[in-house]
């Protein structure tokens, strides 16, 4: 399965360092509780992810107990016991002040809650400021949500695999299945063919492209330990089974939406633990054909990358997911666009020798040429400041962005109730799918 160094082989780390308070309780909680005074408790708001003003309610988490579906083994979450609600009373930079009736179960080094403060009567929005991006908005673009399924899905893509206009959604698990999903009754998957990849290999994105004539074929980078290299496997429909059929060693991934996508191909980690230009993937002569280097990625790998003439007709311009998190798009001068905020987090990883690779979700772009819409993920940390070092996350967003006067500005927002390793576009929709508390997933279908 991919490589969890972050996520799972140091949980028993965590534990340990959450009982000695060095960390924040690993609850759903935004602030730590820093100092007791009589009935006022100081909170560090710094972690918190809305703005904290005076008269706001908050809780206190007294006690949190993990929540196990019985049936499944499935963990669920957790459930909390709160304190009574009590009011912040003064607010500053780094901190603000509550009061609550009772304070003799709160210590510090135990977590708060904000509610949510009341919405306010709607008013006609101001106008942005010069030179300041507007508000994003919630999406109101329509979506289907599927049925859960039993897998931590890391990969998926949607391409014709088991008939001619199947339009199959095809998943990859963290555990290296390759499943073929057909949309079922009231938003359910069915599945129609699996493929289980060598657990000696660890799977890393999947990608689903008619390379060859009739149906579409697909293509999962894995990364071999052993060998410490990546190599992309070749499954095709033979007679209802999925059947491997070549083995090819370059990183693959599709770029573009439906019936426009193409596949590309990186020599893996031409430089150190970074990976060769981009290079188009072709079928001639009864084989696949890997083209020469024609896209410099920047150092990047293609799951996080994207091409499109975004700044207008012609220039076809390179979106990518920085270092930082943010988004940036290369322009026709030489310059870089790029987005206000911070977005993909990676919980795609492997380990490379002493370096950890992150891959990012994709990005996606669609819409006319030069009036592009850019589509990309904002996973949500869990644990706060524990993120950045073990990459633990509960949510995401995705976010719909427009370039418009030189930068990436964000137009709407839908919010998602799991996180995201990775991203697909149809020709009609947005294709992710949401990892669940317990490691169920479920595939979203967001119309463009």
């Amino acid at each position: 399965m991919v490589y969890n160094y972050y996520m799972k082989n140091n949980i028993a780390r965590l534990m340990v360092l959450a009982v000695f308070g060095l960390f924040p309780a690993l609850g759903s909680a935004q602030g730590m509780v820093v100092r007791v005074d009589g009935k006022k408790v100081y909170l560090d708001t710094t972690s918190f992810k809305q703005k904290v003003t005076k008269g706001q309610s908050f809780k206190v988490i007294l006690s949190s107990e993990k929540l196990v579906n019985p049936k499944t083994g499935n963990d669920l979450g957790e459930v909390h016991t709160y304190s009574p609600a009590g009011k912040i009373i003064e607010v500053q930079e780094k901190y603000a002040v509550g009061e609550l009736a009772d304070t003799a179960k709160i210590a510090v080094g135990q977590e708060a809650v904000l509610e949510e403060a009341a919405p306010a009567a709607p008013t006609a929005a101001p106008a942005a400021p010069a030179g300041q991006e507007p508000a994003a908005t919630i999406s109101s673009r329509r979506k289907i949500v599927y049925e859960p399924v039993e897998q931590e899905i890391v990969s998926l893509s949607q391409a014709d695999v088991t008939a001619p206009g199947a339009q199959n959604i095809i998943t990859l698990s963290d555990k290296g299945v390759v499943t073929v999903w057909s949309r079922g009754e009231k938003d359910t998957l069915r599945q129609e063919l699996s493929y289980q990849i060598s657990r000696s290999a660890q799977a890393v994105v999947l990608s689903a492209v008619p390379v060859k004539a009739g149906l579409a074929q697909i293509f999962v980078s894995v990364y071999e330990p052993s060998r410490k290299t990546f190599s992309t496997l070749v499954l095709e429909n033979q007679n209802n089974a999925l059947v491997q059929t070549d083995k090819l060693p370059y990183f693959m991934k599709e770029v573009g939406c439906g019936t426009d996508k193409k596949l590309w191909a990186q020599t893996p980690f031409a430089t150190a633990g970074r990976p060769g230009s981009a290079r188009e993937v072709t079928y001639a002569d009864g084989q696949i054909t890997v083209g020469k280097p024609t896209v410099s990625t920047q150092r990047n790998w293609l799951s996080g990358v994207n091409f499109y003439e975004v700044e207008k007709p012609g220039d076809s311009n390179l979106i990518y997911t920085s270092a930082n998190g943010t988004i940036r798009l290369s322009t026709a001068k030489g310059k870089r666009a790029e987005s206000k905020d911070l977005f993909a987090k990676a919980p795609n990883r492997v380990k490379y020798k002493q370096e950890i690779v992150d891959f990012y979700p994709s990005v996606q772009v669609f819409g006319p040429a030069g009036n592009a819409t850019v589509a990309a993920v904002e996973n949500k940390s869990k644990y706060g400041i524990l993120s950045s070092a073990f990459g633990q996350y509960h949510s995401s967003n995705i976010h719909f962005m427009a370039f418009e006067k030189g930068r990436l500005n964000i137009t709407d927002t839908l919010p998602l109730d799991g996180y995201v390793y990775d991203t697909a576009c149809s020709d009609d929709a947005i294709l992710t799918a949401e990892v669940l508390p317990g490691g169920n997933s479920s595939v979203v279908e967001i119309f463009k």
